[in-house]
C-alpha cells in the first residue's frame, strides 16, 4: 500500500502543492468571509475597523480576485465560501452604481457641498460652480473668516445674497450655508456633536420651505472616533411632518458605516447613490487620488434627486458634490 501511494504521488508531483495552495485559499477565503460579516452586521468599531469599512468596494474587487484563485486551485469550499463572500458584497455595494431615482417631481433646489480645508479651497471655483449650475443652496464646511472674505470678492454674495455663516479663524470647525432665497436660522432641531453645523430653513417662492442642515462630525481618526459616531448618530432623523429636510455636507462616513446606515434607515436617500454616482469617491485630494465617497447630501422622503455632478476644488482635499433635487411640497 505504502508502495503504491508513494507511486501516485511520483505520477503527480504537483499534488502537495495544490494542496497546499487550496489550504491558503480556503485560509483567505475565511478571512474575507469574517470581514464581510463585520460589513453586514456592522460591527466595526475601534481606531482599525472604522476606517478599513470604508473601503468595502475595493473589498469587494479583491473578493473577485480570491474568487479567481479558488476556482483555479479548485478548492471547493474557498469557491463556496468566496462565492457566499461576492454575493453579500455585490449586494451591498453594486446597487450605490445604478439609478434608481428617476424623474423625481417637484419644485427645483440645486444643491452644492464643499469643504474648503481650512479655508484653503480656491474661492473663485466655488464661486465659478455656483454661477455655472445655477445653485439655490451652498453648504460649506471648514469655512474661515479669510475664506469667507474671499468667496465674497469673488462674487458670491451677488449670486447668493442670504447666509448663515458660522465660521472660525482657522482650522476645521466653522461651517455656513448660503442661498438665493431668504433664510430663517433654526435652533434646537438637534444637538450637534463635533464641527458647528447649522441649521437654516430655506424659504422656496410660493410659500413653502425646506430645512437645511450643514453636515460635518469630526474625523474618524484613532483618538476622535467614539466623538465620531456619536457626531452621525446625533444628526436628525428625517422628519414626518413640517419642512422637508436635507443633510448636506462632509459626514466623514461611508455608505458602508453602520452609524450612517441607521441615519439612512430614518427615511433618507443619499443623492449620489439614488442617481447611480454612489461609487465616486470625495476624498482625499492631496498626494493621493480620492479614494472614498464621504461627502453627501441627503434628502428625506419628500425630495429626490435627478442628477449628481461631482467636481474638484483646487486647494481643498475634497471634492464639491452637487445634487439637482426635486422637493415635493
Amino acid at each position: 500500500m505504502l508502495v503504491q501511494e508513494a507511486a501516485a504521488n511520483e505520477a503527480v508531483p504537483g499534488r502537495p502543492r495544490r494542496k497546499w495552495a487550496a489550504r491558503l485559499t480556503t485560509g483567505v477565503a475565511v478571512l474575507f468571509a469574517v470581514g464581510t460579516a463585520v460589513r453586514l452586521g456592522g460591527l466595526e468599531s475601534g481606531v482599525l475597523l472604522v476606517p478599513l469599512v470604508s473601503f468595502t468596494p475595493y473589498f469587494a474587487l479583491a473578493a473577485l480576485v480570491v474568487l479567481a484563485v479558488a476556482l483555479a486551485t479548485r478548492s471547493r469550499a474557498a469557491i463556496a465560501v468566496m462565492l457566499a463572500v461576492c454575493a453579500c458584497l455585490a449586494s451591498c455595494v453594486v446597487p450605490r452604481a445604478i439609478a434608481t431615482s428617476g424623474s423625481a417631481e417637484g419644485r427645483p433646489l440645486r444643491v452644492l457641498t464643499a469643504n474648503l480645508n481650512g479655508g484653503r479651497g480656491d474661492a473663485q471655483v466655488i464661486v465659478d460652480l455656483v454661477r455655472r449650475l445655477n445653485v439655490d443652496v451652498l453648504s460649506l464646511q471648514e469655512l474661515t473668516w479669510s475664506a469667507r472674505d474671499r468667496l465674497a470678492a469673488a462674487g458670491l454674495d451677488a449670486l447668493l445674497p442670504y447666509q448663515v455663516a458660522k465660521p472660525e479663524t482657522w482650522g476645521p470647525v466653522g461651517s455656513g450655508v448660503y442661498a438665493r432665497y431668504p433664510l430663517r436660522e433654526r435652533s434646537g432641531v438637534f444637538q450637534p456633536v463635533g464641527h458647528h453645523m447649522p441649521v437654516a430653513e430655506v424659504a422656496l417662492p410660493g410659500g413653502s420651505a425646506v430645512e437645511v442642515v450643514v453636515v460635518h462630525p469630526v474625523a474618524p481618526v484613532p483618538r476622535t472616533v467614539p466623538e465620531w459616531e456619536a457626531g452621525v448618530g446625533t444628526l436628525p432623523p428625517a422628519p414626518s411632518s413640517g419642512p422637508p429636510r436635507i443633510l448636506a455636507g462632509d459626514f466623514n462616513a461611508t455608505l458602508d458605516h453602520a452609524v450612517f446606515r441607521r441615519l439612512l434607515a430614518t427615511g433618507y436617500t443619499d443623492a449620489a447613490a439614488a442617481t447611480g454616482q454612489g461609487l465616486v469617491p470625495t476624498w482625499p485630494m492631496r498626494r493621493l487620488p480620492p479614494l472614498v465617497a464621504i461627502d453627501h447630501v441627503l434628502t428625506d422622503g419628500r425630495a429626490g434627486a435627478t442628477a449628481v455632478e461631482i467636481h474638484d476644488v483646487p486647494g481643498s482635499d475634497h471634492r464639491a458634490l452637487f445634487a439637482d433635487l426635486r422637493v415635493r411640497s
